[in-house]
């Protein structure tokens, strides 16, 4: 297994910059994923530390040591591809064992692809083609020739955007236990950022060509560096205020332009009086009462039933508030409701780039 690092790593495709100064790193053993909207570099990324395109400017390094110079077969890197890459005329164990040209043995060869079939659950389906197999055998055979070579690193990129929600929910916790397992140092690519808060042990959020904040799924969440990630991971509720007060690590801001006050804890020194900032408040905190701290009025607009919960939209004299529920609430559209309530401790303000110091989590 392998510790992989980047530094600074830029790359330009002419006048087009699709990866800029991009620094992470995950341990060995780690799963790290890189999540963020089509077009912001994330494949740009995975290909850089396989080794098909060389950065600009920055450094990868496994296990400290710079690879710039090693071509791809020497980096000992497996690569899952979106389209899954296999090849038509041979059949799944012909696929797995194309990696292995390089061993030494008949038989030996045939051990590692039997011991791959089993693992990725293809026992009975090594004679058939990729054609005769279903979009989820196809994703496991890819995986399974990717691994083949025992390599130390394994990369993915979006294995799983073709498939159905269900079955990609299957296969994301399949890929899970498989990396678990193997302990092999994985970086995953997707667009998908409830698929990434799910597998990962670290989650780097990209936004055109730039990383916006590295950390676990629960500190992207539940403290995100910017406006981007707020409103990108998860479904948050960004509120625009202007702050009244500050009083240590309690601020009281007015939101804009209904006027309600809200009170919110954050780290002594990180907003002043009369700055605008932007309010996070994630939609399962909210209760349709008034038994929590920040109380606020608002107009039901509307109710989407989801089946396991509803969703709830109101509107706070001009800015739109979404409210998780377990159930649909009583009042019916159109009505006022009297009170919905959070506690300070689960606001999180969001400050404009330059204007201070990453936000911190109330309470």
């Amino acid at each position: 297994m392998v510790e992989v690092r980047l530094e600074g790593v830029t790359k330009r495709f002419g006048e087009v910059t699709a990866v800029e100064g991009a620094s992470f790193s995950v341990g060995e053993g780690g799963f790290l994923t890189l999540v963020g909207p089509s077009g912001c570099g994330k494949t740009t990324i995975l290909r850089l530390i396989a080794g098909f395109d060389r950065p600009d400017e920055g450094e990868i390094l496994f296990d400290g040591r710079s690879v710039l110079q090693e071509p791809p077969e020497a980096r000992r890197v497996g690569m899952v591809f979106q389209n899954y890459a296999l090849f038509p005329h041979m059949t799944v164990a012909g696929n797995i064992a194309y990696g292995l040209r390089s061993w030494r043995g008949q038989e030996r060869q045939q051990r590692r692809v039997k011991e791959l079939l089993e693992l990725v659950g293809l026992e009975g389906l090594e004679h058939r083609s990729p054609g005769e197999l279903s979009a989820g055998q196809r994703q496991r055979a890819a995986l399974a020739r990717a691994l083949a070579p025992e390599p130390r690193l394994l990369l993915l990129d979006e294995p799983l955007s073709a498939l159905d929600a269900k079955l990609r929910e299957r296969l994301r916790l399949e890929i899970r236990r498989l990396q678990r397992q193997l302990g092999i140092t994985t970086i995953y690519v997707t667009h998908d950022q409830e698929e990434a808060l799910a597998i990962s042990d670290l989650v780097a959020v990209m936004n055109s060509g730039r990383i916006e904040q590295v950390g676990s799924p629960k500190e992207v969440y539940h403290r995100p560096a910017t406006e981007f990630v707020a409103s990108f991971i998860g479904r948050g509720n960004l509120l625009e205020g202007k702050v009244s007060s500050v009083n240590g690590e309690r601020v009281e801001l007015w939101l804009i332009p209904s006027g309600p006050k809200i009170s919110v804890r954050v780290a002594a020194g990180t907003v002043q009086s009369g700055q605008e900032v932007k309010l996070l408040i994630r939609p399962e905190r909210i209760r349709l009462d008034g038994s929590l701290e920040n109380k606020l009025r608002g107009r039901l607009k509307g109710i989407e039933f989801l089946g396991d919960s509803s969703w709830a939209y109101l509107d706070l004299g001009g800015q739109e508030l979404r409210v998780k529920l377990e159930e649909a609430p009583g009042p019916a559209e159109g009505q006022e409701v009297v009170e919905l309530s959070f506690a300070s401790s689960d606001c999180y303000l969001i400050l404009p780039r330059g204007a201070g110091s990453a936000p911190e989590r109330g309470g």
